[in-house]
């Protein structure tokens, strides 16, 4: 797989960027997306700043989503591979305590952003005939967190999100999974930790671990492989499915 156009939302982000570098280790060009230049030009001179274009954008602005799939193409005359990755954890709340406006962000970031963003690559799929989506979910969209209604709730809808565009467009030449990490060492892993034991993130990493049956965190490197697999013509046969990452969190 190489000479592929790449985008990627949430492209400054950990696993935004370990995607990218497995792509371009292969001799593609990526595209990211992100909210903050700085964030992005950090990440470009982190990937080498080669074969790399940066979009400054807010995924829950429909505007700017329709810009960077535009400006893309502008560009590159196509989208390959889709990557739907920006997201946030969001308040650690129980639901009586969260607020409206806290509830709606993380479910514009979360979700409303993934739907824009099919809302948009998808017809650009369908005019070229051809096209991969792979949307990042989490081990959120299988089950309940006491503490984290907002980003539980808005990871299901990714899932359900997924299924549909699938069955939307599989009969397009374009297929549309979700990768679904749990336990990944980045910055979202550690506010989680810092939540769950403030002051003490070792002891409720320690904790989480023990949850894990491999007994560690994943990589963001972990994460990319089987998104660069869900990208790829390995995976022709693949739609609607969500791929666990996760250590086998989800088999216990």
């Amino acid at each position: 797989m190489t000479n592929k156009i790449v985008l990627i939302t949430g492209g400054a982000g950990g696993i935004g960027q370990a995607i990218a570098k497995e792509h371009l280790d292969n001799g593609n060009t990526v595209v990211l997306v992100d909210l903050k230049e700085d964030s992005l030009n950090i990440a470009k001179e982190n990937l080498g700043g080669n074969n790399i274009e940066i979009i400054v954008g807010d995924v829950t602005d429909e505007g700017d989503v329709k810009n960077y799939v535009d400006k893309t193409v502008e560009k590159f005359s196509r989208v390959d591979i889709f990557y739907n990755n920006a997201g946030v954890n969001g308040p650690f709340k129980p639901i009586k305590d969260l607020d409206k406006n806290e509830f709606e962000k993380i479910m514009a970031i979360n979700t409303t952003g993934v739907f824009l963003g099919l809302k948009f690559v998808l017809p650009q799929m369908e005019k070229q005939g051809f096209g991969n989506v792979v949307n990042t979910a989490s081990n959120a969209a299988y089950i309940g967190s006491a503490g984290m209604p907002g980003y539980i709730a808005s990871k299901h809808a990714v899932a359900g999100l997924t299924k549909t565009a699938a069955l939307e467009v599989g009969d397009k030449n374009i297929r549309v999974n979700a990768i679904a990490p749990a336990a990944i060492d980045t910055d979202m892993l550690t506010d989680i930790r810092n939540n769950l034991s403030p002051g003490e993130p070792e002891k409720s990493g320690e904790a989480l671990k023990q949850g894990i049956p491999f007994g560690r965190f994943g990589t963001p490197a972990e994460v990319a492989k089987v998104a660069y697999f869900l990208g790829s013509e390995d995976a022709s046969f693949v739609t609607g499915s969500l791929y666990n990452v996760d250590g086998g969190m989800q088999a216990d």
